[in-house]
């Protein structure tokens, strides 16, 4: 596994074997559905597979037992005011009723539960999935002049609570110095390996020219540099695009259907887990073109691990984080993820030498099961959960 410079030593010791005695866990979120890949199937799964017996307190219609995790319903939010205000109650109340040994929370909302939950004397982790302070600067929804003084008052206010939890869980390496570091773990949205198997695909010289997006659909995320791509491919060039993920906003999805290249992309809209690997093992290529605003290039997409998983070759945004990655595997091209240009000559370049781009997939799937996959990440974080419940 690559270590990252400034991890802590201490939470990183190996551990001999995973079971362990039934603590009670209690993972919480406002914000994240219920089977959530990271929170439920990455997470929680792993610990029921450690042997804890788990809890995830979520949004949804009612209770559940899935594969071991008991799902324990808050009602759903009709609006961000009301899940800033009664959801979050609702999450702390049930948390409380849980009397877990250790809370697990998941959004920057869930700090005063995570706070309230440590004052009854509670052992808390604080999981930072992104690097929320910054991306507050690009949020469409918030007025423009007060986005710098929120983004600052969030950074303050993560980093003092931060100091108050037993434990704080980061997902983006570049965060780590903001954290007390003794107290915080690397815990990386990498892929789980068994999901994607090239071999139970369709053979990469047999697949049709098809490159795809998988995840969030939005501006931001490269949804018009994408079509724009596939409207500049050389006629001769034969190439479909299929996009399956949540258009943000709803509206998206018309409006990308009315541009020029329309013809040659499938706008799939949200496919479940199994439909991921499938689809991937159609493709001949991922793209990951997210735009460079503030938190997206310092960040590790797990679709660009995934995609790397499948084996097939990437066309990734040129940041300097993600050229590391798709530099030292030799598994894609880089380009300008503003320039649609450029991204159509990436497709072509692929698609005209599938000998190479098949090579460059390999690559990529090997770099995965050497370097970035969850297996290793799942083994330091239960090593965490010991050590906080002196096992």
């Amino acid at each position: 596994m690559t270590h990252d410079a400034g991890r802590s030593v201490e939470l990183d010791r190996p551990i001999a074997g995973l079971r362990h005695t039934a603590a009670r866990i209690a993972h919480l979120t406002s914000v994240h559905p219920p089977l959530d890949h990271r929170i439920f199937s990455k997470e929680c799964r792993t610990l029921v597979e450690a042997g804890f017996d788990v809890t995830l307190i979520a949004p949804a219609d009612e209770d559940s037992d899935v594969e071991g995790v008991k799902i324990r319903a808050v009602r759903p939010s009709a609006n961000r005011v009301e899940r800033m205000s009664r959801t979050i109650w609702s999450v702390y109340r049930a948390a409380v009723h849980e009397r877990a040994d250790l809370y697990h929370f998941h959004d920057p909302e869930l700090i005063p539960v995570g706070i309230l939950l440590k004052l009854r004397g509670n052992r808390v982790v604080f999981d930072v999935h992104e690097d929320d302070p910054q991306q507050i600067l690009s949020k469409s929804w918030l007025p423009k002049a007060v986005r710098p003084l929120i983004a600052w008052g969030l950074n303050v206010i993560e980093g003092t609570a931060a100091r108050l939890f037993d434990a704080t869980v980061l997902v983006i390496p570049m965060r780590h110095r903001k954290f007390p570091r003794l107290k915080t773990l690397l815990v990386r949205n990498f892929p789980l390996l068994q999901e994607f198997s090239p071999r139970s695909g369709i053979p990469y010289a047999e697949r049709p020219p098809l490159a795809t997006y998988v995840g969030d659909v939005s501006v931001v995320r490269g949804a018009y540099e994408m079509m724009a791509a596939m409207a500049l491919l050389p006629q001769d060039v034969e190439a479909r695009l299929a996009i399956a993920g949540r258009f943000r906003p709803p509206e998206l999805a018309n409006a990308l259907q009315a541009l020029p290249g329309a013809d040659r992309v499938d706008l799939i809209g949200l496919v479940p887990r199994d439909r991921v690997a499938a689809l991937l093992g159609e493709a001949r290529i991922g793209l990951c073109i997210l735009h460079p605003i503030p938190g997206f290039p310092e960040a590790y997409p797990v679709k660009l691990f995934e995609y790397m998983a499948a084996g097939i070759p990437i066309i990734s945004s040129d940041f300097p984080v993600w050229r590391r990655v798709v530099d030292r595997a030799g598994c894609g091209l880089l380009v300008d993820p503003l320039q649609p240009a450029e991204l159509a000559d990436a497709i072509a370049t692929l698609l005209r030498d599938p000998e190479a781009a098949r090579a460059m997939g390999e690559r990529g799937r090997k770099a995965v099961i050497e370097n970035y996959r969850w297996q290793a990440e799942g083994l330091r974080m239960v090593a965490l959960y010991r050590r906080l419940l002196g096992a």
